[in-house]
This record gives structure tokens, C-alpha cells and sequence, in this order.
């Protein structure tokens, strides 16, 4: 079977013609070990190999298990991270969020970060390593936690420490008590709502969060004052329709500065403040 019949076999299930090109490319470079040069000069693939490529494309087309998960990582701000169904997949929606918390950590000096749902631990490996603070990550799954460790011990940071913790629970546990900033992509879709197919692979206690969704935000914003220095900032992903919500949230609690920016769809998908 030629690499344009296995392409085939995804845009057959309903998946858009690039995607399933890049798709293809993906499981070629991970299982045939093949760089995105060796595809593009055209270097011949081993048979059997390329027969385990079809076989990827027929589970991802049959079942629609998101492509990150077949082959077990996901590029995230210039590294792969290893992930499982224990962790979210990283999005590039994401990516804005760090890119901000890292201009932020650069324009004001700052040292310290938590990071509140470590997942994959992509966002507090990648602060680690690209905004050189010292982050401490916390999670209430142990099955995330022990994917993070190892995302962060194959990336070789040493300043990142994860615990378990459900949200401040355990943060006394942690070699720091106070921080400069606060980090979060919370569970914010609204529990009952009808997922795509390849999301119903992620775990749901990543996903959802009960009433309108933002009940993570807010108690963070309200428990936070306890572990920001002053002037720390709060820096939040955020879930469709969310925004003003949390903003009053924030409000509420004297925050300053509260600003809103938006995704590359026009969405409103990072909010910052400081004390």
C-alpha cells in the first residue's frame, strides 16, 4: 500500500485532506523512524514497517483515537511530550497561554511558578525550561503525575517539582510557599456537554467541571492570596463564553489589571491579573 492510499484511509473516515497528510507523516516518522526530510527526499520505507502505518491509520480511522495517542507523544512549544489517556493532549491554544506567562515572567523578573494541573506536564516543563523559574506542578491524578515526572526527567529539568495535590491541598508539602505567579488550564467545559469523538478519548476529570464551568477558576482565584506574593500574577486558560465570568471572579477579589486576550479563531482564551 502506497503512503497516498494511507492517506486515503483517514480522509475516507471524515478527516480533512491535510490533516490526514499530516497524520500520515506522523506515524511514518515514529514508526518507520523516519525524519520529515527522509519523507520529503522520498527514502524508500521498509514493507513491514510501512504495513504498521496502515494498520495506525485503520485505528485512527475506525475508532477516531486522536493520533497523539497512537503513537504515545505531542509537540508542545519545541519539545514532544509523552502522553497516555491519563493526560490532556496539548493544544496549541495552549502554547498562547505559556508564550504569555513567559513574556510576563521576563517583563516583571519572575522567579517562581505553580502550576495548578500538571497533565502532561508541558506547561510547567516548558516555563522551566524557556522562562528559567523555578515552577512546582500540581495534579490529583497519580497517573498524570508519573507521565509529567518522566516528561520532565526526559527534558532533564531540575527545577520543576510535581505533587499530588488537589488544587492547594498539599501545597505545604512544596519547597516553595509563596509564588510570583500562578498558572492554570482548569477543567472548564461544562459537565453534559457533547464532545468531538477524538475528545472523548482525554480524560474526563481534565475535562469537565460542574454548573457553567468555571467553578475551578474561581476557587483558585479566591484560595490564591495565600500563595502569591505580592503583586503575583494569576495567568488562566480559558473555555468558550468564560471570560467575563472570570473576570468578576477576579474583581471580586481586588486583582489588577485584569487583561483578556484572544486565540487565533477570535476566541477569548488567556486572562491575566496580578494582586
Amino acid at each position: 500500500m502506497s503512503i497516498q492510499q494511507i492517506v486515503e484511509i483517514l480522509t475516507n473516515s471524515g478527516i480533512e485532506p491535510r490533516e490526514a497528510t499530516i497524520e500520515v507523516k506522523m506515524l511514518i516518522e515514529h514508526f518507520c523512524n523516519y525524519t520529515a526530510m527522509d519523507i520529503v527526499m522520498g527514502r524508500p520505507l521498509d514493507y513491514e514497517k510501512l504495513k504498521i502505518v496502515e494498520e495506525k491509520a485503520k485505528l485512527r480511522a475506525k475508532t477516531k483515537m486522536p493520533i497523539q495517542y497512537i503513537i504515545g507523544q505531542a509537540f508542545f512549544m519545541g519539545d514532544y511530550y509523552k502522553v497516555t489517556k491519563d493526560v490532556l493532549i496539548p493544544r496549541d491554544e495552549t502554547e498562547l497561554v505559556v508564550t504569555k506567562a513567559i513574556d510576563i515572567i521576563n517583563e516583571y523578573g519572575l522567579k517562581s511558578v505553580l502550576d495548578i494541573g500538571s497533565g502532561s506536564g508541558c506547561i510547567a516543563c516548558s516555563l522551566s525550561k524557556n522562562g528559567g523559574v523555578d515552577v512546582v506542578s500540581v495534579d490529583v491524578s497519580k497517573n498524570a503525575l508519573e507521565i509529567a515526572k518522566e516528561n520532565a526527567k526526559r527534558l532533564n529539568l531540575k527545577n520543576v517539582e510535581f505533587i499530588k495535590s488537589d488544587l492547594f491541598e498539599n501545597i505545604d508539602k512544596a519547597r516553595i510557599d509563596r509564588f510570583d505567579m500562578i498558572i492554570s488550564n482548569p477543567p472548564y467545559i461544562p459537565t453534559g456537554t457533547e464532545l468531538q469523538k477524538e475528545v472523548t478519548f482525554e480524560p474526563e476529570l481534565a475535562l469537565f467541571a460542574e454548573g457553567d464551568g468555571t467553578g475551578f477558576y474561581k476557587k483558585i482565584v479566591e484560595n490564591s492570596s495565600k500563595y502569591l506574593k505580592t503583586n503575583g500574577f494569576i495567568i488562566f486558560e480559558l473555555g468558550i463564553n468564560q471570560s467575563e465570568i472570570v473576570k468578576s471572579y477576579f474583581e471580586k477579589c481586588g486583582f489588577k489589571n485584569i487583561s483578556i486576550e484572544k486565540d487565533f479563531a477570535g476566541i477569548d482564551r488567556i486572562i491575566f491579573a496580578h494582586l
